[in-house]
């Protein structure tokens, strides 16, 4: 019995040595667990982003992995993309444990990398013209832009806009050039033909180009050339969509008129209404725009600077314009310069005739601005006569105001006579001042009468270099003779109430050509 309990045990214990053993081996064995192995950590936690996305026993698989499940989710794509790829890894050692799949963990990885896409940047291309800048999608909408430039102004097709790499500039920086179609196309079709091929026909083009041109007919009428005002460069940029502006309002922008300030600098016989025409602003707006303009009667100085806003494109384009056009025109007056007569002397010998004739010239714009002109061909159909004028080169002296102070009792001309005696028709300007008031020379001349004149009392009388005379009547005492010359400013009398008088004045008179005038209207002060 004893011997049957001894072996039963004996039984026992192998059975259970043989499980556990034969467990041992099967989780040795068994696919998706690590065995125990006392070398540190080899079992690894991963997470992405926060998120777990599973277990692997090889370290250096896992990195591997983040790497192509990032190239997995930018696959296809031209565009930048930015996304958040923040990985932990936690390992631990153990006896046995679970691990996943690498497609699993991969897969896991794609799918929390594309949930944390933040922008993608769309590869772009801005276009820069001088301070203005403006993003577009493509270089196909880069090229339509501008040639949209050029068409503005009637272009037909027959010039396009070349883009070309900057030499000048080490990045890749485009720059773009108006060329003829043409020759465009003749510059790629050459590219296939032999140099001696090139070399012919570029001498038969050189020919064509240096023949006189004889008659109106062998000019080609259009547009010459064209080019853009304004350096323009173009670069490529990765930008989000939200920077990209959309064509249609990418060519407003950059070719419609926009109001932009400028300063326009006053010139030697410019007048506001002048500058209005040559500026296309009202008047009434350039004194809204400048606060030293009271109104539009505001006086100018040389040099004074106003503030305009002129409405220009953000590109301009030049361009020369043949053109043919019959007219009458007017020949350029003849001047006869005579050293002896003052600069307001004039005399016509000949009076003017209009001509007529038939022109082709080259009208330079900028933009819809013409800036200038050249005569190509010219037929005088009948010759214009012109105006020939003799005019004074000296310049004519100046008259000033022969009393201080004062107060004006009396214009020129209508009035009731103040007295019996006294004119209806004054023909002269009367102050009225104190007895003994000094009178001064108007202007530098010799003494024509000095004494009594009947109605006047005490007069004197001036002749003056440009042939007028100034007269100064109802005078208390005569300081100057007859024949004697004064210079302007010298005192020449002290005022009074002699002759035919209301009162203490001085009546004073000027003549041009022996009729008197308002002395007002030529008086410098």
């Amino acid at each position: 019995m004893e011997k049957k309990k001894s072996n039963h045990k004996k039984y026992r214990f192998t059975y259970i040595k043989a499980t556990v053993g034969t467990l041992f081996v099967c989780l040795l064995f068994l696919k998706g667990y690590t065995p125990f192995q006392e070398t540190g950590e080899n079992l690894f936690h991963i997470r992405v982003n926060g998120q777990d996305v599973g277990t692997l026993g090889d370290k250096e698989r896992i990195d591997e992995l983040l790497l192509q499940a990032r190239k997995n989710v930018v696959s296809g794509s031209n565009e930048l993309v930015f996304m958040k790829a923040d990985m932990t890894v936690a390992g631990e050692q153990v006896l046995w444990g679970e691990v996943d799949s690498e497609e699993d963990v991969a897969r896991r990885m794609e799918e929390v990398l594309r949930a944390s896409i933040q922008e993608t940047l769309h590869r772009s291309y801005t276009l820069k013209v001088d301070e203005f800048t403006v993003n577009l999608a493509s270089m196909a909408e880069v090229q339509a832009l501008l040639q949209a430039a050029i068409d503005k102004y009637g272009n037909e097709g027959k010039f396009t806009v070349a883009l070309r790499n900057d030499k000048n500039r080490e990045f890749g920086v485009l720059t773009a050039d108006v060329v003829s179609a043409r020759e465009e196309e003749d510059e790629s079709w050459h590219s296939y033909t032999e140099a001696g091929v090139q070399t012919l026909i570029s001498g038969i083009k050189g020919e064509q180009e240096t023949k006189e041109k004889e008659n109106f007919e062998d000019f080609e009428l259009g547009i010459q050339n064209m080019d853009f005002s304004e350096k323009v460069e173009i670069v490529e940029s990765y930008l989000p969509q939200s920077q990209l502006t959309d064509l249609e309002q990418a060519i407003n922008l950059v070719i419609m008129e926009q109001e932009t300030p400028s300063v326009y600098e006053v010139a030697s016989g410019d007048t506001l209404s002048e500058i209005a025409l040559k500026v296309n602003i009202p008047m009434d707006t350039i004194v809204e725009m400048n606060d030293q303009l009271e109104d539009i009667n505001s006086t100018l100085q040389i040099g004074d600077q106003l503030l305009i806003t002129v409405p220009e494109p953000e590109l301009s384009v030049t361009r020369v314009e043949e053109e043919y056009y019959e007219e009458s025109y007017n020949a350029d007056i003849v001047y006869i310069e005579n050293d002896n007569w003052y600069t307001n002397q004039t005399f016509v010998h000949q009076q003017p005739s209009a001509g007529f004739r038939k022109v082709v010239v080259d009208v330079s714009y900028i933009n819809d601005k013409e800036v200038g002109r050249e005569i190509l061909k010219e037929e005088i159909v009948m010759e214009a006569v012109p105006k020939i004028v003799e005019r004074g080169t000296k310049i004519p002296p100046t008259y000033v105001r022969p009393i201080s102070g004062g107060v004006q009792t009396s214009g020129f001309g209508r009035r009731n006579a103040p007295t019996r005696g006294a004119s209806s028709y004054h023909k002269g300007v009367d102050w009225a001042t104190p007895t003994g008031t000094p009178v001064y020379a108007s202007c530098g001349g010799t003494v024509a009468k000095a004494g009594w004149g009947s109605g006047y009392g005490y007069v004197v009388y001036i002749n003056h270099e440009d042939g007028r005379q100034t007269r100064y009547a109802h005078l208390s005492k005569v300081l100057v003779s007859a024949g004697q010359t004064v210079k302007q400013g010298d005192r020449i009398a002290l005022s009074g109430n002699t002759g035919v008088s209301t009162g203490p004045h001085l009546h004073f008179e000027m003549l041009i050509n022996g009729s008197q005038v308002n002395p007002l209207d030529h008086l410098d002060r």
